[in-house]
């Protein structure tokens, strides 16, 4: 096996296991099957994620987990908790279990505990109540109710993931995750020191190039996401997942009750672009409407909660609100009352819960993000009632299954308050619990595709390692399936006139399901480690003197990957240049390729308008794209040709031509900036061009820039979706007229095809190809995508070859590459009229 291959071989990767062995007989004896069967498979990976259902015995599981670690290994062990839920711990499963655990609030008080098992809670680790130094201690921690780790960029996120990397055994215990709760699943593979998040995103994800956040599993790699979710989770929905009896796990009725308040007034809106007032029959696609007609509402919906707690004779309910003034209205409509709300003290509102999950006091008023996960009411509780709906789904069924949960023993009632203008929220809400349960059902499927009775297919992932060639060949094209280092290996020494690509972004992208994509590596320096296969044999194959144009850009650093809490920007450019340089490339230089601003911010939120006014601080430039320039060194070094040179023909390559590229200038023809009148009532495509002609041809004048921009937008012209006026450049070094639609995705759109991730514009592969080569010279393109450089090679009457991996896009170029060699070989109608001429003169 070659060094490639070996490095080949060596990405293939599972979680690793980081604990022990133990024998089942040495748990409790209460322990249920299941309950026995997580644990032993929790105790062997040492860092896991245990998703249960409601019910299932979570508290149980993590009990005798630290119990089991302790005596295997001491120190002190932890249990993180949200509100209201450490007294399922200290005073119902710990004491059963023989295990006293204290509750400490600070480092003070757990070093002075008489027990090593600790519990806390969320707020006070994330609000630095325990030093880093004590936490650092710690033989193992678990986090109950892990959804805190749900959202990233939350303080709790990055503090929980920065203070507990050390600990040795770490788990998160939460409820059974929604199977499209992605983002979810990652941030917890990062807690566990499993994966990063940025290199799970990049790995398994597809991203949506118009707007940030917005993920797609690639289809190719649903099988082996899973079995790599597989390595390190384990979800149950109930017994039976694991292959035992689900007996006296039925869950109980549940009853949902929608009320319709038909009281309320319009609301009017005002549009501040076009000035028409605007009556809202509902607040679709509205949260300020919505938030009104909340407040507007609120004497008319707690009159109908009253009626609902008057007419049933069961006299514990949780009332669930939204608002600070839905919990003062409640308070004062419903005698003996207790409210549990965000600014009152810990302790107050811990003891509160507590006391209604034991049936202390009949009604408690809180709101769904404050006691909605991890409580447990079902003891002495099955009647909810909201006193309204807003777009917050997962707050909502975490808030339903506080009561609605195996052990309940009574039907549970949910009662619904809405109004009118709020039926879109209840349709939207309807459709997502319609989807949550059809998400269940394929979760449950998924485990028992990938659940512990699967070990043996863990073993191996299915990305395909080496790929079979082929080859779709032309007379003026071949495009070939194959890793490229694999492919270079075959072809001649210099046999190729000029190498234009468009690399992988790192492992930004991975493009493929093959361990042989460049994009599939763990970080940048295992990226940079393949392309060291790589470069060597684009140096040999090049002929002496030619170029190698690559187009790049550097790389968006996410805040929440680097811990700095803002975007940096990683020199990735830099690093190609580096990388190629040690190949043995000497580098010529690069362009610079302006990129839209107003584009890039909706991809990345990098560059927000409304972030820039709050503190400019956090605000960057745009980023460019560039084609770096490097050179092979030609034979002879006297002159410094190229063994064959790029020749250009001066009748067509005037000296004037010459002088201006040469020189970077252009003078202005004299004409005047437009007044805002002139320019209001023109088309967008008008104002573009006259802009880019006028900011040529003048002094540039930032303030006149600005002034233009403010005025478009008054009128309501200033576009969201991308940049309308962006800044021109005098310099043939700076690229400002690239149209990034012009790509071959297009095309794939038309065929209704799989799109590329990061399609080559048309503008910059045809300068480089003019530029740099020979009509009739080949062109090579190692990262061949959907051969947009041998399709324009081609069309510019050059020889393309192309390399790709993904086998869709190989597919796709094959068939652009011989179209483009069909036009160019069918005559035109002038062509046949001017062989017709002399045949007709002969007669």
């Amino acid at each position: 096996m070659d060094s490639y291959t070996q490095f080949l071989g060596s990405k293939i990767k599972l979680a690793e296991d980081a604990g022990f062995d133990i024998n089942p007989s040495s748990l409790h004896p209460s322990s249920l099957p299941h309950q026995v069967d997580t644990i032993v498979w929790a105790l062997k990976k040492g860092r896991a994620l245990i998703g249960s259902s409601f019910g299932l015995g979570k508290t149980h599981t993590q009990i005798e987990l630290l119990r089991a670690i302790r005596e295997e290994r001491g120190g002190y062990v932890m249990i993180v908790c949200p509100l209201g839920v450490k007294h399922q711990f200290t005073e119902e499963d710990g004491p059963r279990l023989g295990v006293r655990i204290n509750y400490v609030r600070n480092d003070a008080e757990a070093m002075v505990s008489d027990s090593p098992f600790l519990i806390t809670n969320y707020e006070r680790v994330r609000d630095g109540h325990f030093s880093a130094e004590f936490l650092a201690k710690l033989t193992a921690v678990t986090l109950d109710e892990g959804s805190v780790l749900r959202s990233i960029g939350t303080d709790t996120y990055q503090q929980f993931t920065k203070l507990l990397k050390s600990v040795p055994f770490r788990f998160v215990c939460t409820a059974t995750p929604a199977p499209n709760k992605y983002k979810e699943l990652i941030h917890y593979a990062e807690f566990l020191g499993v994966m990063d998040s940025g290199q799970a995103l990049t790995r398994w994800f597809k991203r949506d190039s118009q707007k940030a956040g917005n993920l797609t599993l690639h289809p190719q790699h649903e099988a082996d996401f899973w079995l790599w979710v597989s390595s390190w989770a384990l979800f149950l929905t109930r017994p039976s997942d694991l292959g035992y009896s689900d007996e006296g796990y039925d869950l109980p009725e549940l009853r949902v009750e929608w009320h319709l308040i038909t009281e309320g007034e319009s609301d009017t809106h005002v549009d501040k672009r076009s000035g028409q007032s605007e009556v809202f029959a509902s607040t679709k696609g509205n949260l300020q409407a919505a938030a009104r007609e909340k407040k507007r509402s609120i004497p008319a919906r707690v009159e109908k909660m009253v009626q609902l707690l008057q007419a049933e004779e069961l006299d514990h309910w949780l009332i669930w609100h939204h608002l600070e003034d839905e919990r003062r209205a409640i308070a004062e409509a419903v005698p003996g009352v207790e409210s549990v709300f965000g600014s009152q003290d810990l302790e107050l509102r811990e003891k509160l819960i507590v006391g209604f999950s034991h049936g202390e006091f009949p009604y408690l008023s809180t709101k769904p993000e404050i006691a909605g996960s991890g409580c447990n009411f079902q003891k002495h509780c099955s009647r909810n009632v909201f006193l309204g709906i807003d777009y917050r789904f997962e707050d909502f069924i975490q808030a339903v299954h506080r009561t609605h949960r195996f052990q309940q023993k009574e039907s549970v009632q949910v009662h619904i308050i809405y109004t009118a203008a709020e039926e879109p929220i209840r349709k939207e809400l309807e459709a997502k619990w319609q989807r949550h349960n059809e998400l269940m059902e394929t979760m449950r499927g998924i485990i028992k595709t990938y659940g512990l009775s699967h070990q043996a297919e863990k073993a191996r992932l299915t990305r395909s390692l080496g790929v079979e060639r082929e080859v779709a060949q032309g007379k003026r094209y071949t495009c070939v399936h194959n890793d490229c280092v694999a492919e270079l290996r075959t072809m001649a020494d210099n046999s190729v006139d000029l190498v234009h690509t468009s690399i992988p972004f790192g492992n930004h992208y991975e493009y493929s399901a093959s361990y042989n994509d460049f994009g599939h590596n763990e970080s940048n320096d295992r990226f940079f480690e393949q392309f060291e296969f790589l470069v060597p044999e684009l140096l040999r194959v090049l002929k002496p003197g030619r170029i190698a144009a690559i187009h790049v850009k550097d790389r968006i650093r996410y805040g929440s990957v680097t811990g700095n809490g803002f975007m940096t920007v990683e020199r990735f450019s830099d690093q190609t240049s580096d990388a190629f340089e040690k190949g043995g490339f000497v580098f010529m230089g690069r362009n610079t390729i302006l990129t839209d601003v107003v584009r890039e911010n909706n991809q990345t939120y990098r560059l927000g308008w409304s972030e820039q006014c709050k503190d400019g601080t956090k605000m960057s430039y745009g980023m460019p794209e560039y084609v770096l320039l490097f050179r092979k060194l030609p034979s002879d070094l006297s002159n410094a040709y190229a063994d064959e040179p790029v020749v250009k023909n001066k009748e067509e390559y005037t000296r004037g031509r010459w002088q201006l590229d040469a020189h970077a200038l252009w003078r202005s023809s004299g004409d005047r900036l437009l007044s805002p009148g002139d320019i209001r009532n023109k088309s967008l495509d008008t104002i573009g061009k006259w802009f880019k002609k006028r900011n040529l041809s003048h002094v540039y004048d930032y303030e006149e820039h600005v002034r233009l921009s403010e005025e478009l937008d008054s009128a309501g012209r200033l576009p969201s979706s991308f940049m309308m006026l962006p800044p021109q450049s005098y310099s043939e070094m700076v690229a400002t007229d690239v149209v990034y639609m012009r790509t071959l995705n297009g095309e794939q759109f038309k065929r209704n095809a799989q799109n590329h991730i990061c399609p080559l514009p048309f503008d910059i592969v045809d300068r480089v190809i003019r530029r740099w080569s020979n009509e009739d010279e080949v062109v090579l393109d190692p990262f061949g995508g959907l051969m947009t450089v041998p399709f324009r090679a081609v069309t510019l009457g050059r020889r393309g070859y192309g390399i790709e991996l993904k086998k869709e896009y190989w597919q796709a170029g094959q068939v652009y590459c011989r179209e483009a060699e069909y036009k160019a070989s069918v005559p035109s109608l002038f062509d046949l009229l001017d062989a017709e001429t002399p045949r007709k003169e002969a007669a």
